[in-house]
């Protein structure tokens, strides 16, 4: 969605960040979600070697977002992806029930996929506003 949103659609990236689910390959630690965001505000500020300079934007929108995050995350306790999924990925029943119950705590991610979504979409398109101010 991120990549559509800002028109640079590169499946090579969506292939990179695949093991953020899980909580960073399935670890439960910080929240796919949020790390794919970060990624996303990256590709569009950030440089690509020692030789460029970051736009000054990154950090400040990078910031932003992370506390987007955790205020949408508060009622779960925490964002970390244990807090949310409670789920430990390393038991494969579980996991299994995780994917295929339509009463899992999948249903809790799935809204949290979209109401992050859409807050990066806001934070986006007044990151934009701005951006045309300067």
């Amino acid at each position: 969605m991120g990549q559509e949103k800002i028109g640079r659609v590169e499946p090579e990236v969506v292939r990179a960040v695949g093991a953020f689910g899980g909580g960073i390959a399935s670890s439960g630690s910080v929240c796919g979600i949020l790390l794919g965001g970060v990624a996303l505000v990256s590709s569009m500020h950030s440089r690509a070697n020692l030789d460029e300079r970051e736009n000054r934007r990154l950090w400040p929108l990078s910031h932003v977002l992370v506390r987007r995050f955790e205020q949408l995350t508060v009622s779960y306790g925490g964002s970390n992806c244990r807090d949310i999924a409670r789920l430990d990925w390393t038991d494969r029943e579980a996991v299994k029930d995780y994917y295929t119950n339509p009463d899992s705590r999948r249903k809790y991610c799935a809204e949290l996929v979209g109401d992050f979504a859409f807050a990066l979409g806001e934070i986006l398109d007044q990151e934009a506003a701005e951006g045309r101010k300067d």
